[in-house]
């Protein structure tokens, strides 16, 4: 399913950018008996209904005329959230300097979950500063890296 995402990403890139917002991702799951095809945007003032709807309509023929999606599904539109997640390395990139939680998939000295500055990124590892400590991470190591909207230090 994440090759359908990732050729629906290279697709709609340019016409999503065109509508004023830029494609943060687009994710093709499963859900119970339905397939969904979600596409995430973002601007800097944030995300307004109306934005969603003018990129749905922009992307819709897109999507139909290239047809890469074999079975019936449901596209959505939608904002990436406050707490919207790093995926791809422009995310990583993008956000230095800015707070994260990451969880990780097998525990580290006992502990799963992390927060801090992201401080630095290198494609394969994650440097996040929490407290004095700087922590390392591999990318591999990682389950979800969020955006820490909350973090009020």
């Amino acid at each position: 399913m994440a090759g359908v995402a990732e050729r629906v990403f290279t697709l709609i890139k340019e016409t999503v950018e065109e509508q004023g917002v830029s494609l943060w991702d687009v994710r093709y799951l499963k859900e119970g008996a339905s397939y969904y095809l979600r596409v995430f945007i973002d601007k800097e003032d944030g995300i307004s209904i109306d934005d969603c709807t003018k990129v749905n309509h922009a992307i819709d023929p897109i999507i139909d005329e290239a047809d890469p999606i074999d079975n019936s599904y449901y596209l959505e539109v939608c904002s990436t959230g406050l707490e919207r997640e790093l995926v791809r390395p422009e995310h990583f990139t993008a956000k230095l300097g800015q707070a994260v939680k990451l969880k990780l998939y097998k525990a580290r000295d006992g502990v799963k979950e992390f927060s801090g500055i992201l401080k630095a990124f290198d494609g394969k590892k994650i440097t996040v500063t929490a407290g004095e400590e700087d922590l390392e991470f591999d990318r591999a190591e990682i389950s979800v890296c969020k955006l820490d909207d909350f973090n009020i230090n």
